[in-house]
């Protein structure tokens, strides 16, 4: 099954966002990236409640400058750090499944340390959640203030596939 879905640009990102799981989807898209010619649409299949936020990070980047287009569809559950790669695929080509459970919310790190630590550790959430700002930001055209109206709330955010689509982060519900 693995090479079927190789042969047809397609990779399945599912479970935690983690090493592993990030490794491998990074593997795929830098292997496809290796023949440029004739640019395609590599298809990036999400069914996560989320994870490292690091290791999303990391993704982005490399969806970002992939010579391929990266077409995100969303399925089953699209939440946390798997919200930011979701919105991170080529506007317009952005699918979501009706019944996805999809969730937003602030990325914090729990801080049980000496007050020195906590402040560089908070400094370092503030970091994190301007990088997510900044990532939907882009994913949806939006001013900055417009984001932090939109997708900053203390409480966990959950939307509709109808929803995502009128929030610019899908272009088109399966």
């Amino acid at each position: 099954i693995d090479k079927s879905l190789l042969d047809s640009d397609i990779h399945y990102l599912s479970g935690d966002i983690c090493d592993e799981n990030v490794s491998e989807a990074i593997k795929w898209i830098l292997s496809a990236n290796l023949i440029k010619k004739p640019k395609r649409t590599l298809k990036l299949y999400i069914n996560t409640y989320g994870g490292d936020l690091y290791e999303a990070f990391a993704l982005i980047d490399i969806m970002r400058h992939s010579y391929h287009n990266i077409s995100t569809i969303g399925i089953g559950a699209v939440m946390s750090a798997g919200f930011l790669i979701f919105a991170s695929g080529k506007q317009g080509e952005r699918y979501v499944a009706k019944n996805t459970g999809i969730m937003n919310h602030q990325h914090s790190d729990a801080m049980d340390s000496k007050m020195h630590d906590m402040r560089s550790a908070m400094q370092e959430n503030i970091n994190c959640e301007y990088r997510s700002f900044q990532i939907l930001k882009e994913a949806t055209g939006y001013t900055m203030a417009k984001i932090k109206s939109k997708f900053d709330s203390p409480s966990d955010q959950y939307f509709t596939a109808k929803e995502l689509v009128a929030l610019n982060v899908a272009d088109h519900i399966l």
